[in-house]
């Protein structure tokens, strides 16, 4: 029993040991994390301490160079402000002197006007005592004048606007020629001339009466729809298709090679064949408008205006095709435009649409020109473009210098040798036509239309026409050929006068 007490006692005292140990170990530990909280505590305030002190130092910094700044800010104030004093103290100034000189040019003015009143009752009065001892009004007193010098003066009036026309054609003549001569020779094509007429050949002369059917009936269906007038003659091996529009021709004349070929000639198939090849006309016009603007390098026109562009293939004025002419009025028009510097680009495309109201002219009602502006307009070109290509034969305005450029280019175009022909009673007509004219006029004694019409030569009576007179009456002649004659080109009108002067010794 005793040693289990003993035993007992030891336990407990062991474990008293043991918590006095624990807790003495845990006051020990206490004491040192107070001990350095303590140092913290201590070491945080002091560097708080130091951080105030500095913001305080970088605050009182910044106040003054605040301070600095808004002193200089108000001095630079001051100083503009002195500026802005003196100079509305010279507006000032400026203002009352121009205000003075004002004043002064409206007193001058009024004096000039009182001395142009008293001038003017002068200028009146003499002119009333000049008529009163004349007995000639003003307009006749002119006129009186202006022919005693005119008469007096005549041989070196005529001289003088010889030499002065002289002096100023040779200057143009020398640019314009040169001009010219570049655009002919770069922009020179060959031109295809054509009738308003189409033959095909055939090889047998029974071809004819399969062409004309029994009773007519495939001729008339074949003049039906193709819309042209097929003669069928004794003419050997020929059968002739007229029409005035060269693309129903065309048409026409492939289709009848091919019905003649294929040897079915018969209504059905007249018009199965017309259509088929109306459809390739189509293809190509497309291609051969959109070849043009490809070859001229547009981008920005509207398919069907270059499927019209393509129409042109098969219209001609004068035997001249209208599209390869349009195509060389847009070069020429360009080389002028580059070397006058104008707009290229604007009489690129006013060049090649001149004449694009030919395209419909079979079609619609209307000159070419107001067909082709309505054209333009409807497939929104440039009004720069249209004001450009519409003036072309004066039925419009002259608004800009490219205007020009296509009226020059389409003359060049229309002029230059072999590019256009007449029909030989065209040409008859207007030679006579030509005469007649010149032959109008009082003073003529004969009148020769030469070098194809490009000439008319004029004798007139001597005693009639003086030298003055002769050179005016060219000018008159000129005019009136302009105003009433349709023609190609340029004519020329060449006055002579002739004094013989005869005497017989004896």
């Amino acid at each position: 029993m005793e040693n289990y007490y003993l035993i007992a006692v030891a336990v407990g005292l062991g474990s008293i040991a043991g918590y006095l140990f624990r807790h003495w170990l845990a006051q020990k530990k206490v004491g040192s994390s107070e001990k350095r909280a303590n140092e913290i505590l201590k070491k945080a305030k002091d560097d708080s301490r130091e951080i105030v002190i500095k913001a305080k130092d970088r605050a009182l910094d910044t106040l003054e160079k605040t301070k600095a700044a808004e002193q200089q800010r108000q001095d630079q104030l001051r100083r503009h402000e002195e500026r802005l004093e003196a100079r509305e103290e010279r507006v000032i100034k400026d203002l009352e002197e121009m205000d003075r000189q004002k004043n002064t040019l409206l007193e001058k003015v009024e004096k000039i006007k009182e001395i142009q009143k008293n001038v003017q009752s002068l200028e009146e009065e003499a002119m009333d005592k000049l008529q009163k001892i004349a007995k000639l009004t003003i307009k006749q007193a002119q006129n009186k004048v202006m022919g005693m010098a005119e008469k007096e003066n005549e041989e070196a009036l005529l001289e003088l606007t010889k030499k002065l026309e002289k002096e100023k054609q040779e200057n143009i003549d020398i640019k314009s020629a040169d001009l010219i001569a570049q655009a002919m020779q770069r922009i020179a094509a060959s031109q295809a001339e054509e009738f308003t007429t189409t033959t095909v050949a055939i090889k047998d002369e029974e071809i004819k009466g399969r062409v004309i059917g029994k009773e007519g009936r495939n001729i008339r269906a074949f003049q039906k729809i193709t819309g042209v007038e097929l003669i069928i003659d004794e003419t050997p091996d020929t059968i002739v298709i007229s029409s005035f529009n060269p693309l129903r021709r065309q048409i026409a004349k492939v289709a009848l090679e091919r019905l003649i070929l294929d040897g079915r000639i018969q209504p059905a198939r007249i018009e199965e064949t017309v259509a088929k090849v109306k459809e390739e006309f189509s293809d190509k016009i497309k291609q051969l408008g959109e070849n043009t603007v490809y070859e001229l390098g547009i981008t920005d026109f509207d398919p069907q205006l270059v499927y019209l562009i393509g129409m042109l293939h098969f219209r001609t004025s004068f035997g001249q095709n209208i599209l390869r002419h349009s195509v060389e009025v847009a070069h020429i028009a360009m080389i002028l435009a580059e070397e006058l510097k104008g707009n290229v680009a604007i009489v690129k495309k006013a060049g090649l649409l001149h004449d694009i109201g030919k395209a419909m002219s079979h079609e619609v009602e209307g000159s070419h020109v107001e067909i082709g502006k309505k054209i333009m307009e409807k497939f929104k070109v440039d009004k720069e473009v249209i004001n450009a290509a519409i003036a072309h034969h004066g039925d419009y305005p002259f608004v800009s210098i490219e205007s020009r450029f296509i009226q020059a280019a389409d003359a060049i175009s229309a002029s230059r040798p072999g590019a256009r022909r007449e029909n030989y009673e065209a040409y008859i007509k207007r030679l006579e036509e030509l005469e007649n004219l010149s032959n109008s006029f009082d003073g003529v004694k004969k009148t020769y239309a030469i070098q194809a019409g490009r000439e008319v030569r004029i004798f007139v009576d001597a005693e009639k026409i003086s030298d003055m007179e002769a050179y005016k009456l060219a000018k008159k002649i000129a005019k009136k050929i302009e105003e009433e004659m349709t023609y190609p080109g340029e004519i020329k009108v060449n006055v002579l006068r002739e004094t013989r002067a005869i005497e017989y010794a004896k």
